[in-house]
């Protein structure tokens, strides 16, 4: 029990500083200016910085297709999975913190010295249950980071042609490729404080925009909200939400660059619950303006029409998504930094040249893949489901299956779950549930959707969802009018639509 710690030991726990902060700054002794600006903005392991990169990092792009979720699922059932899917992630971060600490404490009881070394999932897995587990937590956990990192790109590339229509998708993926892989320059997730906290502010002011633009737009002539129709689209959706909710695959790591990760245990719940007052509304209000015409715009900013606010709103999202990319892919740069011997490597430029490797990879699955929106369902229900919710419900159920574990636990359940046997009867919800709904029907329903976008537009698709180019029409010469009255069958070809209509036109090459 956590009450048989010493004093001492409680003390260690609490007070050493975690993770390797130091490796990959310059050496050499900083002015008292220099230090507080990068007190302030770069070195960041408080309770306040952990919240900022869970909320952060929770939402990111995905705000962005949630209304498209809701053209699948419906208003109530798409309200409903976001509330059940929070609570749920939220569940499960909170048993992925308990186990960081029991095996953190374990170790330190050991004399282990993490001072020099990130602690990430998979250890944790392996030091409290064993390789087996750790191989399949490391699958699980690196293919799902590989892919939230393609998802980043594809973002990236699909809010900039919404303001920049001169080149396609794919090439602005490269663009921003190259962009990305500037992230091999941040060391660790502690050094995240400012754009953590720039992060947030970006998507909650996406998420506001999405609200009100979509409010003082109003229903779309002939509007129609059809949701859900069918079990394909219904069960896309849901796994879409399931996603959303999953962004927890980097808890260790954040909890690593704390400085008393025991402070945790809350702030994933206390970072859904604002994370939901932005998805609701904003989910919300697209589809009750925009209707069954989402179920083809899998990004929101197709349908609001261009203005200062827009534009404003796609470049946030462009530089949160550049955030959010090193987010996914710092664990991945751990990852292989352990397996080729740099992880304690003091030079930057060393360790930034190591990971770049770990980008080409993620550059060239998002050009294979660039389907914005039914990715997400995809990696969320073959990945997300196992990697942040079956997981670590069950390593906590076998990891305390004794009562000697159990007696000996640091952290016990709360009494409000029920204790030992209520904590064990959610986990076995959790995990009946995600892998009935979420694996098994969302994987049908997601793959079905993921195979249908590969059959319509093909893989290295040059522009996902872009318009189709407008057919060049060769000059008609005006008839004379001594032609009209000998011939009266020719008459003068009708004026081409305007401008502003053509432009707003809505057209989905490869559609059925």
């Amino acid at each position: 029990m956590g009450s048989t710690l010493n004093g001492n030991e409680d003390k260690v726990v609490e007070t050493v500083m975690v993770g390797r902060y130091v490796e990959m700054e310059q050496d050499g002794e900083e002015s008292p200016i220099k230090s507080r600006l990068s007190g302030l903005l770069w070195h960041g392991g408080s309770a306040y910085d952990a919240w900022f990169s869970c909320a952060s990092n929770q939402v990111a792009q995905v705000l962005l297709t949630l209304p498209y979720s809701f053209s699948q699922l419906g208003m109530l059932s798409g309200i409903l999975f976001q509330l059940l899917y929070g609570l749920m992630g939220s569940w499960t971060a909170y048993l992925i913190s308990i186990l960081y600490v029991e095996y953190r404490t374990r170790k330190e009881r050991e004399k282990v010295d993490f001072r020099n070394h990130v602690i990430q999932w998979f250890e944790v897995l392996d030091g409290l249950l064993g390789k087996h587990w750790r191989n399949v937590g490391l699958a699980f956990n690196c293919t799902f980071l590989l892919f939230g990192s393609v998802i980043q790109l594809i973002a990236c590339a699909s809010n900039i042609y919404y303001i920049n229509d001169k080149l396609d998708k794919r090439t602005w993926t490269y663009i921003f490729g190259a962009c990305c892989a500037t992230t091999v320059f941040i060391p660790s997730f502690h050094n995240y404080r400012i754009w953590s906290f720039l992060g947030l502010v970006m998507t909650t002011y996406t998420a506001w925009y999405l609200t009100i633009a979509s409010l003082l737009h109003g229903q779309m002539e002939g509007v129609k909200h059809s949701g859900p129709t069918k079990l394909v689209l219904y069960f896309t959706g849901a796994t879409n939400i399931l996603y959303t909710f999953g962004g927890h695959a980097v808890t260790v790591e954040i909890m690593h660059a704390m400085w008393k990760p025991q402070k945790f245990k809350a702030i994933y719940l206390l970072a859904t619950l604002y994370v939901l007052t932005l998805t609701l509304p904003s989910a919300a209000s697209v589809y009750w303006a925009f209707g069954d015409a989402l179920l083809n715009h899998s990004n929101a900013f197709s349908l609001l029409p261009r203005t200062a606010f827009r534009d404003a709103a796609v470049v946030l999202m462009l530089i949160h998504q550049f955030i959010t990319f090193g987010f996914a892919c710092t664990p991945l740069y751990f990852v292989w930094e352990k397996a080729i011997g740099l992880h304690d490597c003091r030079s930057l430029c060393k360790r930034a040249a190591a990971r770049l490797p770990v980008v080409v990879p993620i550059w060239f699955l998002a050009i294979v893949f660039p389907f914005f929106g039914p990715i997400n369902s995809a990696v969320g229900s073959l990945l997300v489901s196992f990697t942040v919710y079956v997981i670590p419900a069950l390593a906590h159920m076998f990891t305390f299956r004794s009562a000697v574990a159990r007696e000996n636990a640091v952290e016990r359940p709360p009494r409000f779950v029920g204790g030992w046997i209520g904590a064990y009867m959610t986990n076995m919800l959790v995990v009946g549930w995600v892998l009935v709904v979420g694996f098994g029907l969302g994987g049908w329903a997601s793959m079905t959707n993921f195979i249908h976008q590969i059959n319509s537009f093909g893989l290295f698709a040059k522009c996902y969802q872009c318009p189709p180019p407008m057919p060049t029409l060769a000059p008609t010469p005006f008839p004379s009018t001594a032609q009209n009255a000998t011939n009266p069958a020719i008459i003068p070809s009708p004026s081409p639509a305007p401008s502003y209509f053509i432009h707003h036109q809505h057209y989905h090459h490869g559609r059925p």
